[in-house]
């Protein structure tokens, strides 16, 4: 059960950054998506989603890893 959860915690993160990334991808290709009334905004939206999710992952792994004692010294609180 707890591994069901903390892969419906990385998912939903996962699955945002997978988006933004989508958003950027667009952006290039000129496609405007319809929440966005331009192509800058849709960018940074992407942007956004792609480093929140992406980042929130990398802090769930880091804690995670801290709990078990298996980080470098300069990463140990």
């Amino acid at each position: 059960m707890n591994r069901l959860i903390a892969f419906l915690i990385l998912f939903v993160p996962g699955a945002l950054a997978a988006f933004g990334i989508k958003l950027m991808r667009d952006m290039l290709f000129g496609i405007l998506q319809s929440p966005f009334p331009a192509l800058w905004i849709q960018f940074l939206a992407g942007l956004f989603f792609c480093i929140g999710g992406i980042g929130f992952i990398a802090g769930f792994v880091l804690h995670r890893d801290r709990k078990r004692n298996k980080v470098q010294d300069r990463f140990k609180k």
